[in-house]
């Protein structure tokens, strides 16, 4: 049983990459501060939140999906958190009930069943919250979970489970059946509800009693072994039914975690007055970008306040070039670009009145980097190393934002290696955006085009506007 919240026909891995080029990439769009305020001071939801956003998915139907489920969240934000808080409890608790140093059956047996008996009550609040408010979700993804929780946790199931709980603490002794194989083995035995179980729990060891007089250490290392085989299987179906629960609610909360975190970041940025909107996932064959008042949510929560938006016509370009004064909002809008790409295809609302795009395979960044006296190689030769691990890395489809790239050499070789760099990856179907001040380099991307250009220009109050053709 898995929440499906995240994608519909796939569990969600959780792994967040680590590699330079992602860490460049997290570094150069500042997505820790995004992560933080979708956080919201949690750990759990900070670490779900890293690995979704790194994680882009491609597929427009896949990124609908994902949408529909948030705009569910967006609607009903209590209801999502207390869905959320429930099943981090749950697991929360199952964590404290001790393991225990040994492995004997017994032990074994305790402890799944006080693990099951934290879930029971966990499974009822679950399906009291799910049948309290599964009329105001719409999407397939909390319409499946709604409607799953009410197949398999209804009140007969869960009385039942409880009552087999009680069975196995078998406070009425252990019934058993069975017989004698070749060499007086024991063979063909089975457990049985045994006589006179009481309700109430104990919490004791399952099928313990003492030393009776006249016993010896033969007889009790016969008895003692008979009720571990006994005890075996149910300690074995008992711990595999709570590994399943609490691999349920671990994903549950996982799940959850990334919805939650959208909404926490959404009130962050609608205190500051800021939009946010549905973004429109287009086929990749339309090589569409667009966007009306597109902003930088990282550089918004940083000040604390608003930012100026900027308008996109880019759809069917392979290259939008961005050339102004120092200090205009050139690498703020790169930024904002590829944060909301990554919004975008991880399923979130995206900072902007609107945005449309076909999915990028893949977001990648190269920024200038400041003099870092630990290089052990000139900085011309490390930025060219970290565009060689990135040319590794790209696919059809895939977005480059190149800020300022090659500035540690001359403007004529760094304009020459530029526009090599350029041509060569555009040819490969990787849409890139370029801020530069090399006025060779801007020079060249203007009159001898490789591939559809956008040429954009800063102007007094950061905005960009596009250059007459």
């Amino acid at each position: 049983m898995r929440p499906r919240l995240l994608a519909e026909d796939a569990d969600f891995s959780f792994a967040t990459p680590h590699d330079p080029v992602t860490a460049d990439l997290i570094t150069d769009l500042e997505l820790p501060i995004l992560w933080e305020a979708m956080a919201g001071g949690d750990g759990r939801i900070r670490a779900v939140s890293s690995a979704v956003t790194l994680r882009p998915l491609t597929d427009p139907a896949a990124i609908a999906y994902r949408q529909d489920a948030l705009a569910d969240a967006l609607h009903n934000p209590a209801a999502v958190r207390a869905l959320y808080v429930l099943a981090r409890e749950a697991v929360a608790e199952e964590e404290k009930v001790p393991r225990g140093v040994n492995s004997r059956s017994d032990g074994r047996l305790r402890r799944a069943l006080r693990v099951l008996d934290v879930f029971c009550a966990r499974l009822r609040a679950l399906a009291a919250l799910a049948a309290a408010h599964r009329t105001a979700f719409a999407s397939p993804a909390f319409t499946r979970l709604f409607r799953m929780i009410a197949a398999n946790l209804d009140d007969a199931y869960l009385r039942e489970v409880e009552r087999m709980l009680v069975l196995l603490e078998f406070d009425g002794g252990i019934a058993a059946t069975g017989g004698l194989g070749p060499g007086n083995r024991p063979t063909g035995f089975a457990l049985h509800e045994p006589p006179g179980a009481r309700p109430e729990r104990r919490w004791r060891r399952a099928g313990t009693r003492h030393r009776a007089s006249g016993e010896n250490d033969e007889d009790w290392r016969a008895l003692a072994g008979f009720r571990a085989a006994l005890l075996g299987g149910a300690a074995d179906a008992a711990t595999a039914s709570a590994d399943a629960v609490r691999d349920f609610l671990a994903a549950l909360r996982d799940e959850l975690a990334f919805y939650v975190g959208c909404v926490n970041l959404a009130e962050a940025l609608a205190a500051h007055g800021l939009p946010l909107c549905r973004p429109e996932p287009r086929p990749p064959e339309d090589r569409a970008l667009s966007a009306r008042g597109l902003y930088d949510p990282c550089l918004a929560l940083r000040l604390g306040g608003p930012v100026v938006g900027n308008d996109l016509a880019g759809d069917g370009v392979g290259l939008v070039l961005v050339t102004g004064a120092n200090a205009g909002g050139k690498s703020t809008f790169l930024r904002a670009l590829g944060v909301a790409t990554l919004m975008a295809q991880a399923g979130m609302a995206v900072p902007a009145v609107s945005f449309a795009a076909s999915p990028a395979d893949g977001v990648f960044t190269h920024f200038r980097r400041e003099e870092d006296g630990t290089l052990t190689r000139g900085r011309l030769a490390d930025e060219l190393a970290r565009m060689s691990a990135i040319a590794d890395r790209v696919r059809l489809g895939s977005l480059l934002l190149s800020n300022e790239s090659l500035a540690s050499t001359g403007e004529r070789e760094a304009s020459a290696l530029a526009v090599d760099l350029l041509r060569a990856f555009t040819a490969h179907g990787v849409r890139t955006a370029v801020v530069t001040h090399l006025t060779t380099l801007a020079t060249a991307l203007r009159t001898t085009p490789f591939t559809p250009t956008l040429c954009l220009r800063t102007s007094p109050g950061y905005r960009l506007l596009p250059e007459p053709a």
